[in-house]
């Protein structure tokens, strides 16, 4: 590491050089040579995991099984330790699962989120004079003498720094790169052994799915890769007061070593310190969840390894996000295609579900999807049920794993992460509250994504839903409208002023055309719906600020946008509905 770097201004990152990336075939060409290492390593794995398996069976042999529980969830937490990282992460992910993990195992993965073993410090120290050609005592003007904190990559030690900012450093663990290659190696080579012998469609996507936890592992053990990810979440996140991402010190950083703004809170596990900070347990999970919504459906670039270990409650109630190593991102049409699909699920519209299913590699493009739209039906109605109450995302894929074995399912590997991110968000929720619905959150915030339509796409997606076969759905616009207004924090004035610059403005002149058509279909006036909308928002358009929002929206329209409304406006209200029907029939005729 050269001096010229350790000078460099703090925000400009780039000066580092990058690291090696995931490269399979590479890994696959070093470990063809080394099969000695290989059959060692897999002996290893397969007898620890053979020795927990004999002690479960032996203790229900001997009935012993109650006795013997702690011993046997001490062992298996024992057994991921030892054998290293990438056994840890799994671990961690069964740590989030109060739903699937009974208590006693939960207790003691839970500690695989920041209390394994730590490494000696004396190699710790090592490496932070290595990565920034410094002595540990030019840098810090104080560390802890031990970590406050070891993780599967790295460990943490709380110092600080000359100029006197308090800081969070962490330090990798020493050899890391080899002990994941050689477990990626062994993990890609039973995804090919094993997609021979499942039932299952997914075949070659399973190795594929190994090749998306690789790519994001090997990001997540370069510190530099996460101190931009990092930034760019706080960009995401700047206009968002309950969410805290710490400030990245450059000039104290590498790849191997991360000094950030140390961040006072609880974890969002330790109930009692929730309870201690006056933070309402329910509320910490809703900021939370609309965090990972905006994440998943706002920004696009979401945090997909969110375990307690990497959330922190603060006394102020903010949500603190500390490890930024496994990030991914979508595309825009993801996004939107996500939104509209959760929409189609609260339409209960299945056949376009089954659309979207397609557009996004749950199903190939050459499928038939007629004969899975009544199995799509059959799972996801009994997991939603009447009310979002019933719905959990165990529930969801318990169900799909049922139709994987029936019908072409497949996971594209980004949507192993999403999974991953959205069941441990849940999972964390559950730890905290085992009536809460993720649901019940989520619904509003999508239902107020469309009714925005903040981009000409999720413009788009809007007309695809309300527009069906040509007709008017009334009764979706109610829902969403209601949905919408579950939320508190919802404000329907400033959605109506976007709705109304959209439709008299040019790109909405065709949406202007079906608003019309739609209020004169089967040749009457659709008075009763339009009733109906009325005395859903009628609350929330007080006629002060409904005319103040009008006031500001003619503002900013431009004289023909005005002109567009007023032959609209003259008919309704002289009721010439003879004139809506010219128009309507002027409209259907073909040129």
């Amino acid at each position: 590491m050269s001096q010229q770097y350790i000078e460099v201004d703090y925000l400009e990152p780039e000066n580092i050089q990058p690291r090696r990336r995931y490269d399979p075939d590479a890994i696959a060409a070093k470990y063809r040579y080394r099969p000695w290492v290989v059959l060692w390593r897999a002996l290893r794995i397969i007898w620890n995991f053979v020795q927990f398996i004999l002690g479960l069976k032996w203790d229900e042999w001997r009935n012993q099984v109650e006795r013997n529980r702690f011993k046997r969830a001490t062992q298996l937490r024992q057994i991921l330790t030892r054998l290293g990282p990438t056994f840890i992460k799994v671990g961690q992910a069964l740590s989030t699962r109060p739903d699937l993990v009974r208590k006693d195992f939960l207790e003691e993965l839970i500690k695989l989120q920041d209390q394994l073993p730590p490494f000696d410090n004396k190699t710790a120290f090592a490496i932070i004079e290595s990565e920034l050609d410094r002595q540990v005592s030019e840098v810090y003007r104080q560390i802890s003498p031990d970590p406050i904190a070891a993780a599967s990559l790295g460990q943490v030690y709380h110092a600080y720094l000359h100029t006197g900012e308090e800081v969070a450093v962490k330090v990798q663990r020493p050899n890391l790169l080899k002990s994941l290659t050689l477990d990626l190696y062994l993990m890609r080579k039973s995804a090919g052994w094993l997609s021979r012998w499942l039932p299952l469609n997914l075949g070659h996507d399973l190795t594929l799915i190994v090749d998306e936890f690789g790519i994001k592992l090997f990001e997540e053990i370069d510190y530099v890769n996460e101190g931009r990810h990092a930034e760019l979440f706080a960009s995401n996140f700047r206009d968002d007061p309950s969410v805290k991402v710490p400030t990245i010190y450059w000039r104290y950083s590498n790849h191997r070593v991360l000094t950030l703004e140390w961040i006072n809170g609880c974890k969002l596990t330790d109930t009692k310190s929730l309870c201690t900070a006056g933070l309402d347990a329910d509320q910490v999970i809703q900021t939370g969840v609309i965090a990972g919504l905006r994440q998943l459906l706002e920004h696009g670039f979401f945090h997909a390894d969110p375990h307690p270990g990497n959330l922190f409650a603060m006394p102020d109630g903010r949500m603190a996000y500390i490890d930024f190593g496994m990030m991914d991102q979508l595309e825009e049409e993801t996004k939107e295609t996500i939104v509209s699909a959760v929409i189609d699920l609260i339409n209960k519209d299945y056949l376009e579900l089954a659309k979207k299913f397609v557009i996004l590699g749950f199903l190939t493009p050459d499928t038939d999807i007629t004969p899975i739209i009544p199995a799509i039906e059959r799972v996801l109605g009994d997991a939603v049920g009447q009310s979002v109450r019933d719905f959990n995302f165990k529930t969801i894929t318990d169900s799909f794993s049922e139709l994987m074995f029936e019908y072409p399912f497949r996971v594209p590997a980004k949507f192993a992460l999403i999974i991953r991110s959205l069941v441990t968000q849940e999972g964390l929720a559950l730890t905290l509250n085992p009536d809460f619905k993720i649901v019940e959150v989520s619904y509003p915030y999508v239902a107020k994504r469309l009714l925005k339509g903040e981009s000409p796409g999720m413009r788009r997606r809007l007309i695809e839903v309300l527009f069906k076969d040509g007709r008017f759905q009334w009764q979706r616009l109610e829902n969403m409208i209601a949905i919408a207004r579950s939320d508190d924090n919802f404000d329907l004035l400033p959605t109506a002023q976007l709705g109304l610059q959209y439709l008299l403005s040019e790109e909405g002149k065709f949406l202007r055309r079906q608003v019309l058509l739609a209020l004169t279909e089967d040749d009457r006036l659709h008075t009763e719906e339009v009733q109906r909308l009325w005395n859903l928002v009628k609350d929330d358009l007080k006629p002060g600020r409904l005319f103040n929002v009008a006031l500001s929206s003619l503002g900013t329209m431009s004289t023909e946008q005005i002109a567009a409304i007023l032959p609209l406006t003259a008919m309704m209200g002289d009721n010439k509905i003879e004139g809506i029907y010219e128009e309507k029939e002027q409209f259907l005729t073909p040129n």
